[in-house]
């Protein structure tokens, strides 16, 4: 067959009128056959094209054209994406992919295969394209899905490893599928879903390896579909074509008996599924039909990423070997600099391990996740941790941004040493938008030595937005107070704090605010005064001139004393002067004595929580053992209970002979 007809996102109806004719390409073909083929046919293609229909309303880039067209390059590439490094894999140096090659491509928007690479960029950590393709999996749970399965399998045609992502929730139905292999449809109307921009499938995928395809299942009213798509940028490419055009085709399951109708008509079915066997890991339909038999209740997706991308050294991205348990990112463990013997517990910490251990990172990126959902990795589930248990001295601070007298958000963070603090040089806060991880621990205070060393927070954002890649946030004004804030709880948690884990506590700043201008006048005209042993007033010389800084320095050094040292010492000794004939008199400023009473009133306060948890943890451990005892003498009594009963079942046998 010469002629073939593909599902392209570009047309906006999958009947005839949807489908788009290209010439048959075989993978094994060289570019110079490639480019005769398409020229041959694209001369033949002008006398089939039948009059274009502009659509009114431009639905996306991909669905803004209907009508019958014909896809061919003007000129052929001078290089396939034969390159299997992911950062190298989009460079072309014949400018086409500004070039449109159909004649009768007027007034409509191309995309072309290339925007599949380019797309994925935004992607710079191959984890991240993971987690965009779980995400979906993890926004099914409000359908019923209870797991999603990350594992490698191999590509049956050459025996390459292969990533395979499958969850069990709703399924797709054809309009579904084609809706995900489009760009920009997204149908999750719920606030609670993490996906909304229609375009995780497309980046994740892509920036995993050169191809993928998709299977799905969907129940709806009894009647259950099943479909397959087939995004694959080496089709793509090695086809030369212009726009993007996805393989797919569907059938209608027969639950009971397993018969499977197909939904496209004979010629578009035929075609469809000889580009899916030419450029699918598959051999024949029954092998892609297959696909489907571990997916159970009728219900799911399964999505095969292959051709997977190669890092600069010439390795897989993706290391499988490694660890049998595990997906590693290959050669991707930075040296840490620490102390010999504190290395091994920086290297174990997951702040460190999760930038290159899948199963590490998974087990934090979604922070609430219900009992019945499993995220399986190779075989095995992954063990959930929310971090704020792995905090010591943990506290919980609100922070409410205001706007011209409005409030902007509502931030709550837990903030608090990790349990191996000091010897881990860990610092930074994991923000999550929607219950997902987009920033693990983000360090807002840079070139961090000893100061904040340690320091941990966990915060939910939801009122700031994410990028696309879900990596980041975007920079608003709402995103950099946030960034200040949490530098200045950083600061003022580790000045409070750091005695705890071996540091030298610096002393608080004085709360009595800034010095008025009279106070200010005269530290700086009249000398420091110190109290000799009979508290008399002493002159004390000013080596530095008597400027403000220097006396400023000098009321925190020894010998020095303001007004508030003054009134503690007058009250202590209740010093009168009569050796000296001469009164010590101090005056504490209204500020003075409201910042200190309301320090006064806040310890106390604080002593009355620290006593009531102290009872509340006494009352528990009373209340767990007694819990223990209870459920020993139920033990006991079951057991006197069956001993009772087999003697009295006893007593009756004799009694009957």
């Amino acid at each position: 067959m010469d002629v073939m007809e593909v599902v392209n996102l570009c047309s906006d109806d999958e009947g005839e009128d949807g489908i788009v004719t290209v010439s048959s390409v075989n993978p094994h073909q060289t570019n110079k056959e490639l480019s005769t083929k398409n020229q041959k046919y694209q001369s033949h293609s002008t006398n089939q094209v039948s009059e274009e229909t502009i659509l009114s309303s431009v639905e996306s880039l991909c669905r803004s054209y209907t009508g019958t067209s014909g896809l061919s390059s003007p000129q052929p590439l001078s290089a396939t994406p034969d390159c299997r490094k992911f950062w190298k894999a989009g460079n072309y140096d014949n400018g086409l992919g500004s070039k449109v090659g159909s004649q009768h491509a007027k007034n409509y928007l191309h995309v072309h295969p290339l925007f599949l690479h380019s797309n994925a960029t935004s992607h710079k950590w191959v984890f991240g394209a993971i987690a965009e393709l779980l995400d979906n999996a993890f926004d099914e749970i409000q359908n019923g899905a209870t797991s999603v399965m990350v594992d490698k399998i191999l590509n049956p045609k050459d025996g390459s490893p292969a990533l395979l992502i499958q969850d069990n929730g709703n399924g797709m139905d054809p309009e579904a599928m084609r809706r995900c292999m489009s760009f920009g449809f997204s149908d999750k109307m719920s606030n609670f879903a993490i996906g909304q921009y229609g375009n995780g499938f497309k980046t994740g995928s892509m920036r995993l390896g050169a191809d993928a395809i998709v299977f799905s299942c969907h129940m709806n009213d009894m009647a259950c579909t099943k479909s397959i798509g087939l995004l694959s940028y080496t089709f793509l490419t090695r086809a030369q074509l212009d726009r993007i055009v996805v393989p797919m085709v569907s059938y209608k399951c027969n639950t009971s008996t397993g018969y499977l109708e197909k939904l496209n008509h004979q010629e578009h079915f035929t075609s469809n599924m000889s580009l899916l066997l030419d450029w699918s890991p598959f051999l024949s339909e029954a092998e892609i039909v297959k696909q489907f038999d571990d997916i159970e209740n009728h219900h799911g997706t399964k999505i095969i990423v292959f051709n997977l991308w190669f890092n600069d050294d010439g390795n897989l991205e993706l290391d499988f070997d490694t660890d049998p348990e595990d997906i590693l990112i290959s050669g991707d463990r930075k040296k840490i600099s620490t102390l010999p013997a504190w290395k091994r517990v920086n290297e174990q910490h997951i702040a460190n391990r999760l930038q290159y251990s899948l199963r590490d990172y998974l087990s934090i990126l979604y922070l609430p996740v219900p009992k019945s959902f499993r995220i399986i990795l190779r075989g095995k589930a992954v063990k959930l941790r929310n971090l704020a248990d792995d905090l010591k001295d943990t506290e919980f601070i609100v922070y409410r941004p205001q706007n011209g007298g409005s409030e902007e958000g509502l931030f709550v963070t837990t903030i608090g040493f990790v349990k191996e603090a000091p010897e881990v040089s860990i610092h930074g806060f994991n923000v999550y938008n929607k219950n997902r991880l987009i920033l693990p621990f983000w360090p807002v205070v840079k070139d961090l030595i000893n100061r904040g060393r340690g320091v941990v927070g966990i915060l939910q954002a939801d009122d700031v937005q994410p990028t696309h890649n879900k990596q980041d946030f975007e920079k608003t004004s709402l995103f950099q107070k946030l960034e200040m804030r949490l530098k200045d709880m950083t600061w003022e948690y580790w000045d409070l704090h750091c005695h705890k884990i071996g540091y030298q506590q610096k002393k608080r700043r004085n709360l009595a605010g800034p010095l008025n201008s009279s106070m200010k006048k005269s530290l700086v005209k009249e000398n420091p005064v110190a109290l000799d042993n009979c508290s008399s007033p002493v002159p004390v010389s000013n080596t530095q001139g008597g400027s403000e800084q220097t006396c400023l320095t000098k009321r925190k050094t020894r010998g020095f004393i303001d007004h508030r040292e003054m009134k503690r010492q007058a009250a202590e000794t209740n010093v009168t002067g009569l050796c000296c004939n001469q009164k010590v008199q101090t005056t504490a400023s209204p500020a003075d004595q409201t910042v200190d009473q309301q320090t006064v009133n806040l310890l106390e306060q604080k002593k009355k929580l620290i006593a009531k948890c102290s009872a509340f943890e006494k009352a528990e451990k009373e209340l767990n053992l007694k819990v223990t005892e209870l459920r020993n003498k139920l033990e006991e009594a079951n057991l006197e209970y069956n001993r009772l009963l087999a003697e009295a079942e006893e007593l009756d046998c004799l009694a009957e002979l």
